[in-house]
């Protein structure tokens, strides 16, 4: 494999340790800075926000730049952003910073298969793709946790200017390893994803993505305060993202080996029965320290284990009602779940607000409950047309 595939995996690791570290940084974010925890989860939301346009929008717009040339630009932004974070003087600069790094974040990875793909022999093609998204699964074994302690003992803005150096690294390598003729296929235009976005069954797909990973990051946007609020000292925290990070990384496995063996419609079942199941049980473990870390480590396995299962599904669908988008319809996957993110985000703050820090999970309990409705009604859809998807190979990645 050419080292041009560490800058990308560099680049992945970077980004994937800005977009989930702020989970573990909200309470020192929050007192720092003098703000309510609702208004420091934006920083979550606003965040995803930016993903969700960034990938579908910007890509489009952008489509038509040297992927190398558009490699450059995405990485000196994300470490602008960044050093932005570091430097801002108060809140609201500080979610702009947030919002600029995510539109970075979407384009990256609607370019990244592309050009990971492109620097090795076709059948390379998906080991290069494998090899890019570790850097992601890294970022929640070690970035996230290693971010969180940082920010912890040196302060939250050091955090963000670890992870700028990390961008600096990725732009180096990338400007002295990926070739610049690489080539390329213009990416769908807005047009096209809009016929995309016309297809019901493919809505709820999108739907049922946004919903049930919405449910769980409710809580999970949340989950550094009510650690603390149950007794959990503040360096305890980095200790616990590991734990959910490892899980993270096991789960992913474990629910493409599972949409391999039984299909995307009966995984999905039994990964959003069990993650409802694992978030109504963390409301009563919370309080008592090591239920509370068995807790999270249930909670990591099912919560990103549902991915692969989305993606395939999608996929599947597309090739059905929009064969001629496929790669579109699976991108707008990736905003539905960075759409769910944010929303829940949100909607988690105002539950905190209005009802308190404990109500997130059996609230984000309820919510994945409404995926599992949206799967079965999916699932009859499929038996109702004669049509019954099957996995042709678990996804190399978690969502981003």
């Amino acid at each position: 494999m050419p080292i041009a595939l560490l800058a990308l995996t560099i680049s992945a690791f970077a980004i994937g340790t800005t977009e989930f570290v702020i989970v573990g940084l909200l309470p020192t974010v929050a007192a720092d800075l003098n703000i309510g925890l609702p208004s420091a989860g934006l920083l979550v939301s606003l965040y995803a926000l930016g993903v969700a346009i960034g990938a579908p929008v910007l890509t489009a717009l952008t489509g038509k730049l040297p992927r190398k040339t558009l490699l450059l630009g995405l990485m000196a932004l994300f470490t602008l952003g960044n050093l932005l974070a570091w430097q801002a003087p108060g809140y609201n600069s500080l979610i702009a910073a947030r919002i600029l790094t995510g539109l970075a974040h979407g384009v990256f990875f609607s370019i990244g298969s592309t050009i990971a793909t492109g620097l090795v022999p076709k059948e390379k093609a998906a080991s290069a793709i494998a090899i890019m998204f570790t850097g992601l699964t890294v970022a929640l074994v070690t970035g996230v946790p290693l971010g969180t302690f940082i920010g912890q003992h040196f302060g939250w803005r050091e955090t963000f200017l670890a992870v700028s150096a990390l961008g600096a690294i990725a732009f180096v390598v990338s400007l002295l390893f990926i070739p610049r003729s690489i080539r390329h296929t213009p990416p769908a235009s807005l047009t096209q994803q809009f016929k995309v976005l016309a297809q019901p069954r493919l809505l709820l797909v999108y739907a049922t993505t946004a919903v049930g990973y919405g449910g769980s990051f409710i809580p999970f946007t949340f989950l550094a305060p009510i650690l603390q609020q149950a007794g959990f000292g503040a360096g305890a925290v980095g200790w616990v993202m590991l734990v959910y990070g490892v899980s993270v990384a096991a789960g992913n496995i474990w629910g493409g080996k599972l949409a391999d063996r039984k299909g995307p419609i009966a995984a999905l079942k039994l990964i959003f029965a069990l993650l409802a199941a694992v978030l109504l049980v963390f409301n009563f473990t919370a309080p008592h320290p090591w239920l509370a870390v068995s807790t999270v480590f249930l909670w990591g396995a099912v919560a990103f284990g549902n991915v692969p299962g989305l993606q395939v599904y999608v996929v599947r669908q597309a090739e059905r009602h929009t064969p001629q988008a496929v790669d579109v319809a699976s991108g707008l996957n990736i905003a539905a779940f960075n759409l769910g993110i944010a929303f829940a985000a949100w909607a988690g703050g105002l539950v905190v607000t209005h009802l308190g820090l404990m109500h997130t999970p059996w609230i984000g309990a309820l919510v994945v409950l409404g995926a599992l409705a949206l799967t079965y009604w999916s699932g009859r859809l499929d038996v109702r047309e004669g049509f019954a998807p099957r996995a042709a190979g678990n996804s190399p990645a978690v969502a981003h």
